[in-house]
């Protein structure tokens, strides 16, 4: 599943006429750079969750062939956030194998090697986090074993946790890359844990990671670049350049 739903809002004033998705890098749409790195990967049936300019997404890929089955996930009337957006995404995602599905940030661009990503699920897993030590304002918390804990904001101190007592100083503390694997069997989760409707995936991963194991996955080596802000653009593009010049 791909996000492509959202706003934008740091990416003013480029959305307010298209939406994220197909804001170009290197000549064509994040969308597209996604697509086609799913694609080579191996993945041949995509969802495609949409609202900011929905319309124009649809004509994108209507207009443009990948290789791939892709269906739209519509969130025209209510943008859903994460978490609601995979719940509201169930009948497309939901497969008889119970094979992991994967989620992708459309403005995230990267040299990840994503069959090594899936190589790396565990089978008492219901997620994996990609996850790195780059600087950032707000990490996951790890143990020893790199399973999730809990989530912290340096700036403000705060930290969320299902563990009563949690050191946070003692946890490892790594960012999200907006990459990860997910086992279907979460779909039937959320409503215990009081989910529904419209909310972030990230709640969902706090409030169950204490009985249900979600874990990072952290690379040798990552170069990605997360496309949110304008000042990124010019970064997105050197990446994307020297990715391109590697094929």
């Amino acid at each position: 599943m791909i996000f492509a739903a959202g706003l934008g809002t740091r990416l003013r004033p480029l959305t307010d006429t298209i939406p994220k998705a197909l804001v170009p890098i290197c000549g064509k749409p994040l969308l597209a750079h996604v697509l086609e790195k799913l694609a080579s990967s191996g993945y041949d049936e995509i969802v495609v969750n949409v609202h900011h300019f929905a319309w124009q997404i649809r004509d994108y890929l209507s207009a443009h062939d990948f290789g791939v089955k892709i269906s739209i996930s519509d969130e025209t009337s209510l943008l859903l956030e994460t978490g609601g957006a995979i719940a509201h995404a169930r009948p497309l995602l939901e497969a008889s194998d119970l094979e992991p599905f994967l989620v992708h940030n459309v403005d995230i661009i990267s040299d990840l090697d994503l069959e090594w990503f899936r190589s790396e699920w565990r089978p008492d897993a219901f997620a994996t986090l990609l996850v790195s030590e780059r600087q950032t304002k707000r990490y996951f918390l790890f143990d020893e074993e790199n399973r999730l804990v809990g989530w912290t904001n340096l700036e403000t101190g705060e930290v969320r946790t299902p563990y009563q007592g949690l050191d946070a100083k003692k946890c490892r503390r790594l960012a999200f890359a907006g990459i990860h694997n997910i086992s279907p069997e979460i779909f039937s989760l959320f409503e215990p844990y009081g989910l529904g409707g419209r909310f972030p995936i990230v709640d969902f991963y706090l409030r169950a990671c204490r009985e249900h194991p979600i874990y990072g996955v952290v690379p040798g080596q990552l170069k990605m670049i997360d496309v949110g802000k304008l000042d990124s653009l010019h970064e997105a593009e050197a990446l994307c350049s020297t990715l391109l010049a590697t094929l």
